[in-house]
């Protein structure tokens, strides 16, 4: 009986530091997204100063990490402007990206995330 017992709490105890670690992971998440779109953000801009503007939405976020051959074609461009290719959010979604961006912005950068869309126009 007292062995039954020691396994009930042992698996109370383990249940509610699964259920603490669970929330943790969502909020590394969430914190993953906004850094990867602050970094993807901050490589848009590295690329508009080379190429003297952003790339298009059909050329997309790819244009960071290979050359775009779609029209127009950026003559200044010097990337890969990311260390390797960031095409996901860390929810499995991708990002959506768009010219002009939102609020007069030259561009904007979004994650739909697991509740809330994530965005770089708000904090």
């Amino acid at each position: 009986m007292e062995v039954l017992i020691v396994i009930a709490i042992i698996l109370i105890l383990t249940s509610a530091v699964g259920f603490m670690a669970f929330r943790y992971v969502e909020k590394a998440r969430h914190v993953t997204a906004k850094n990867q779109i602050e970094t993807l953000s901050l490589a848009l801009n590295a690329y508009a100063l080379d190429c003297t503007r952003y790339p298009t939405g059909e050329q997309g976020l790819d244009a960071l990490w290979v050359k775009p051959v779609l029209e127009p074609l950026p003559e200044g461009w010097n990337g890969p402007y990311v260390n390797k290719k960031i095409s996901t959010d860390p929810w499995g979604h991708t990002y959506e990206y768009s010219v002009p961006g939102p609020h007069n912005l030259p561009f904007g950068i979004r994650s739909q995330g697991n509740d809330k869309a994530i965005t770089s126009w708000e904090d």
